[in-house]
């Protein structure tokens, strides 16, 4: 996992007719409905998942190149939607990105699909991996360009290191969602983790 917000996304499946988006729907939702009934995601064969669907395997195969963009675009759909930066500041983005993610981590303490897909996707090195490139490096991605605009607007210390400091900002909120899952997630933990943080490294 990695910092939470936006970030550009996987192009989605091409879309020519008015009702294929409804396709599409119809595909994630068959997918969450075999998930709900317990069925693993190594028994999710394509087949299968038109069956539930209701559509041809060719609808399924015209919109993802297999089973493992259908599951993380199934992660994203389970997932709060990322967020938009307001763009007013450094800390105004990073609070909205770490928000986000407190928000993902709520929902994968309260979602019995989240949490059983997330531990099945651990155990898929192909699915990991996809979910890895499409989803958290983009959202890595976002938060160290705001943390690069912030040093560039003379709102960090020109010296700090960006990388660290995205680890440093995700690292509290992911402590408690996978090291702590039962440690409180509050409204304000995001506020306070980037206050926390950027009152020791403004430039003086």
């Amino acid at each position: 996992m990695s910092l939470a917000g936006t970030g550009p996304r996987r192009d989605g499946p091409a879309r020519g007719r008015p009702r294929s988006e409804a396709v599409e729907r119809a595909i994630v939702e068959g997918v969450m409905k075999l998930l709900e009934d317990g069925v693993p995601l190594a028994e999710l064969s394509i087949e299968r998942i038109a069956r539930t669907a209701g559509v041809g395997k060719a609808a399924i195969y015209r919109r993802w190149t297999g089973k493992e963009q259908l599951f993380v675009d199934v992660m994203r759909a389970a997932e709060p939607p990322d967020p938009e930066l307001p763009g007013t500041s450094m800390r105004d983005d990073l609070v909205v990105l770490l928000e986000s993610l407190r928000l993902r981590g709520l929902a994968g303490r309260t979602s019995a699909i989240l949490h059983n897909v997330r531990a099945q996707m651990k155990s898929s090195p192909r699915l990991w991996t996809a979910y890895h490139d499409t989803v958290i490096q983009p959202r890595r991605r976002v938060g160290l360009d705001v943390l690069r605009r912030g040093r560039d607007n003379g709102e960090l210390r020109a010296d700090v290191d960006l990388e660290l400091l995205n680890d440093m900002v995700v690292g509290p909120v992911l402590v408690r969602t996978v090291l702590r899952p039962d440690a409180e997630l509050p409204a304000d933990l995001a506020e306070r983790v980037v206050d926390t943080l950027l009152q020791g490294l403004r430039p003086s």
